[in-house]
């Protein structure tokens, strides 16, 4: 036999083995629910056959829908509704709807608003499978949890689960604008059709809670950090309470930035000074009208005093006058405040890292009980790789609720495959050893190091109005591991892939663990090809898009990268050590004492703390010029990695989502090999030192980069 027929033989049994897929849009998300492969399909058909779930609430009636159109899904047949439970049955109750609960097995107590328990056991001689909870909010999320252990093949004949979160509050911020741009978004015009809205509630509306309650997400922030006074308005105010009608059966709260200079803007007033009596009353009164509108209005989120920003320290007040000021006009009604640590002067001090640090650091205390302080997870700005911000551990009086991105505005924004579960577990885990080794950043945010009771996790929200809610479908798979580090700030990034690439495409291991391989290994292929060696802020300025580390130009100091890298003929990186800025001090010191030599720095931090010379020998033997040469040709390699695994997984995807992320991975590839050419093009002009033996030379000259412009670029509108 010729080896050609043999080869295409071999080709077309493999296909006919694959599991059939069907053109997708993306549009379900991680709750497609298609039809399960045995043994989860007879497992699932034998213990879910019927549903005794009494609940009368609406929450209790889409937790009841939800699970019953999951198992139609993955079955073929919708389950029975009976009044009492049967074996093969799923009991979906409260302890208030079924007091015999109480006399099972279950540890329903502690459960809290949100928590859950699911069980597989046998109560008055029949096998039952159990989602209780202590409120029907509970009883959403257990589904969410059962389905999702149904979709990822998990055995459901021995389910022993109780699940409750670990923080309180697991919030979307949304930067969408009045006019429907979103500030670094890549995903198409805003979710929210303000114009239409409140009369025009269209069904998006209701997709985007389930999707977020799937994951445990209980509030959004409507509107972006950089506010207009005009969200505060009677007109927005109506918009608002339409979409927190939507929300609130799915448990989601609405949240609103507010601009400081509000009372001016919209209410006549002639300052913003936080301890005029005349603004305290402004902002009550309005606390008042919103809370009339929306009972279950959950608070502000504050920018104040950072890039360009109006806030407290304009009227020589500080970030706690103007955060308890509003906490006490929204405190009466259960709400809280929100205030952001993003801060940095127009005096341009030594070190942009620091400054965060120096203004809250003095006000740890002074805060009122309803503010939480919210923190990037580093002290720049989202960079591939940031050290963990320097608060974190340091204001134990405080409650400090982290900030993620999980819109890629460093991370090749909506083309490149870059998952964030590592780098949210990197930050979590971090130790801060504020109190000690083992005073995890994961135990700051969810309040168990220092016994604070209010808590967070906020996440800068990836979705638009394409169809497919993130701008691609490796996307997805961010904001869907935001909703579960926000439930359980210690879970596993690997463990999160894993569920989400089985309930996106498929659970067959064929296809989960090449492409759970791809995820785990891409971001830290991203910070190979833009910022090796703890280089940051190194993108082109304005939309961020793209490589430009010669920069140098602009008004202020922080604004350039060369303020970031200090490239020169001696070496390159920022010293912030004892000898440069000093911003090791801020960190616990048995931290600041490891970071204070290179030798004793973590070598993905290097650049980020010390300034190194092009011929220092790291422990690999290599000298800092070649290794930085080689991380770059890393990131570059792992990429086409990438496209050849995605290759192979073509049988287990539909055209239409094959088609996209194979588009998008050439794309990557190409932009991979762009930062690294621009890069080592640049940074040669200091080192002067030829390329190690095998590296390519840059495709163009230095000139041709940095005369790359892209004016219309996405997301800076």
């Amino acid at each position: 036999m010729p080896m050609q027929v043999f080869c295409y033989i071999v080709a077309m049994l493999f296909l006919a083995l694959a599991p059939a897929a069907s053109a997708e849009d993306g549009y379900d998300l991680w709750l497609r629910y298609p039809k399960a492969q045995e043994p989860v399909l007879s497992a699932l058909s034998s213990r879910a056959n019927s549903l005794v779930a009494p609940g009368k609430s609406t929450t209790a009636a889409l937790a009841r829908e939800e699970l019953i159109k999951g198992i139609k899904g993955l079955t073929g047949r919708a389950p029975n509704q009976v009044s009492a439970p049967q074996t093969g049955a799923i009991w979906l109750t409260t302890l208030a709807d079924s007091p015999d609960l109480a006399r099972l097995p279950l540890s329903l107590s502690d459960l809290g608003p949100d928590g859950y328990v699911i069980r597989s056991l046998t109560t008055d001689g029949k096998s039952v499978t159990i989602i209780a909870a202590a409120k029907d909010q509970g009883l959403l999320y257990g589904v969410f949890h059962f389905l999702r252990l149904a979709q990822t093949g998990a055995t459901l004949d021995q389910i022993a689960v109780r699940s409750v979160p670990r923080t309180k509050l697991r919030l979307l911020n949304h930067w969408d604008n009045l006019d429907r741009t979103v500030e670094r978004g890549y995903s198409g015009e805003s979710i929210w059709d303000w114009w239409r809205l409140p009369d025009w509630r269209g069904p998006r509306y209701a997709d985007y809670a389930r999707a977020n309650a799937s994951i445990g997400i209980n509030g959004t922030v409507l509107n972006n950090v950089n506010a207009k006074s005009d969200s505060l308005t009677a007109p927005y105010i109506a918009k608002a309470a339409a979409l927190a009608d939507v929300f609130r059966p799915y448990g989601i709260k609405v949240y609103l930035s507010a601009r400081w200079t509000a009372p001016m803007e919209i209410g006549g007033l002639k300052t913003a000074d936080p301890l005029d009596p005349q603004v305290a009353a402004w902002w009550k009164a309005k606390a008042d009208e919103i809370y009339r509108a929306i009972p279950d209005f959950g608070g502000f989120l504050v920018k104040a005093n950072s890039e360009g920003q109006p806030g407290p320290q304009d009227y020589k007040r500080t970030h706690a006058d103007g955060a308890n000021m509003l906490a006490a006009a929204v405190k009466p009604h259960g709400g809280i405040v929100m205030w952001r640590a993003f801060v940095y002067a127009h005096d341009n001090p030594d070190d942009r890292a620091k400054q965060a640090y120096a203004d809250f650091k003095p006000l740890d205390g002074k805060f009122a009980d309803n503010v939480i302080v919210q923190v990037k997870n580093g002290a720049i700005d989202f960079q591939p790789r940031e050290p963990f911000h320097p608060l974190f551990g340091a204001m134990p009086k405080t409650p400090l609720m982290m900030e993620f991105q999980i819109t890629k505005e460093y991370l090749g924004q909506s083309t490149h495959l870059t998952y964030l579960g590592p780098l949210f577990e990197e930050t979590l885990k971090s130790d801060t050893f504020a109190k000690g080794k083992g005073s995890t950043i994961a135990k700051v945010v969810d309040g168990s190091l220092e016994g604070h009771t209010l808590t967070g996790i906020a996440g800068v929200a990836n979705i638009g109005g394409d169809r497919d809610w993130s701008g691609s479908i490796f996307n997805q798979a961010d904001w869907y591991a935001f909703g579960r580090f926000a439930w359980n700030p210690e879970i596993s990034a690997e463990a999160v892939a894993q569920e989400w690439a089985a309930q996106t495409f498929t659970a067959d291991p064929r296809f989960v663990g090449p492409v759970v391989k791809m995820m785990m290994g891409s971001r830290e292929a991203a910070v190979n090809y833009m910022t090796p060696l703890g280089l940051a802020h190194v993108m082109a300025t304005g939309h961020h898009y793209g490589p430009a580390p010669w920069v140098s130009d602009l008004a202020r100091p922080e604004w350039n990268p060369v303020y970031y890298h200090r490239a020169d003929a001696n070496g390159i990186g920022f010293d912030r050590t004892r000898s440069g800025s000093n911003a090791i001090s801020q960190y616990a010191p048995q931290l600041a004492r490891r970071l204070a030599s290179p030798k004793t720095t973590a070598e993905r931090d290097l650049l980020w703390f010390h300034h190194i010379g092009w011929d220092y020998r790291l422990p690999s033997g290599e000298t800092l010029w070649t290794n930085l040469v080689h991380h770059y040709d890393a990131g570059v390699a792992y990429v086409g990695e990438m496209r050849t695994a995605w290759d192979k997984l073509r049988p287990y995807v539909d055209p239409e989502r094959f088609s996209q992320t194979e588009t998008f991975l050439a794309i990557q590839a190409r932009e991979a090999r762009w930062w690294r050419d621009a890069s080592i093009a640049y940074f040669q002009t200091f080192s002067k030192r030829p390329l190690p033996a095998g590296a390519s030379p840059p495709e163009h000259p230095l000139d041709w980069y940095e005369a790359q412009r892209f004016p219309y670029a996405p997301g800076n509108p």
